[in-house]
């Protein structure tokens, strides 16, 4: 069964200029990042789960999920518009009326899987990342990189990842325990961080990565120091970075699994400017820094802990 669900349609520039002059929470999101020249942008939203299933995708009694529902008025209220689908057929389909796409999705999209919905074909896999390549633009948020993982020992980086995982910039190792950590900005000047500050600290279920692209723009570092789990045994490593692709913009932030996190003014804000760059409309520095930032991204932590003699 498909699902997909136009759920915000377009509004003027001149009211999407007023809402945005008009809104305390964002005012730090300069209203140039919405071009009165151009059309309001089109962003699929996409949040199969043919892996673990998040709460903040999970429709209850037919209704969209908490992330689904935030993300669709934030499109409301920013002048883009949203469309929301679990169904991986969509990519089966024309894609050249959307100019953004962006996943919360876990596991191998080309299987039913865990939320039963339809999966992606190959053949649409393919579509999309070469949609992105020519020049559509693509954002990811937390398990995103839970997805399409490529083959080999999870605790390994590989050579050759995954062609989606390639694209992203980055893959998921696993997690420890929920819990406040310190968040270094690197790169306050890329669209959406302006009101982050140097750092800031929060509660989240925070991802070890690996595979990072070599050429990915560093705009987030862990400060793993003091941080409780194993899988925090390693030196800072990046959270959220931007990259070209070909043509295509391409952003990912690990951040996103908790309820809190998705109705801060703080990860909206950050959406926003992610929408706006990726679809064309912002621009900012996105020379490599991976080096810079997380001179040690590459140590991993290990995937047991070793027994005492």
């Amino acid at each position: 069964m498909q699902f997909e669900m136009p759920f915000a349609l377009p509004i003027t520039r001149r009211r999407a200029l007023g809402v945005l002059a008009g809104s305390a929470a964002l005012s730090a999101l300069s209203p140039s990042l919405l071009s009165e020249e151009k059309r309001a942008r089109k962003v699929l939203f996409f949040t199969k789960s043919s892996g673990f299933e998040h709460d903040v995708v999970k429709r209850k009694n037919g209704q969209l999920g908490l992330a689904e529902t935030v993300f669709t008025e934030l499109g409301k209220k920013r002048g883009f518009e949203v469309v929301v689908t679990k169904d991986g057929g969509v990519f089966d389909k024309d894609l050249g009326s959307f100019d953004v796409f962006f996943f919360y999705t876990t596991g191998n999209l080309l299987e039913a899987g865990t939320d039963k919905q339809p999966p992606m074909s190959a053949r649409g896999k393919e579509a999309l990342l070469d949609a992105v390549k020519a020049g559509k633009g693509f954002m990811g948020s937390h398990c995103a990189n839970d997805t399409f993982h490529s083959p080999g020992n999870r605790f390994e980086t590989q050579p050759s990842p995954d062609p989606y995982i390639a694209m992203l910039g980055g893959e998921f190792i696993r997690h420890g325990p929920q819990q406040k950590a310190r968040v270094r900005v690197v790169d306050p000047a890329f669209p959406g961080q302006k009101t982050a500050g140097p750092s800031f600290e929060i509660e989240e279920e925070w991802y070890s990565n690996k595979n990072f692209a070599p050429d990915i723009r560093v705009i987030h570092v862990l400060e793993t120091k003091g941080m409780e789990g194993l899988d925090y045994e390693r030196p800072p490593y990046p959270l959220t970075w931007a990259r070209m692709h070909g043509k295509g913009r391409v952003f990912f932030t690990s951040l996103g699994h908790r309820d809190d996190v998705w109705t801060s003014d703080r990860f909206q804000e950050m959406l926003h400017g992610a929408v706006a760059w990726c679809a064309g409309d912002a621009e900012a520095d996105v020379k490599p820094n991976l080096k810079e930032a997380a001179p040690e991204h590459g140590v991993l932590q290990p995937e047991k802990r070793k027994k005492k003699d």
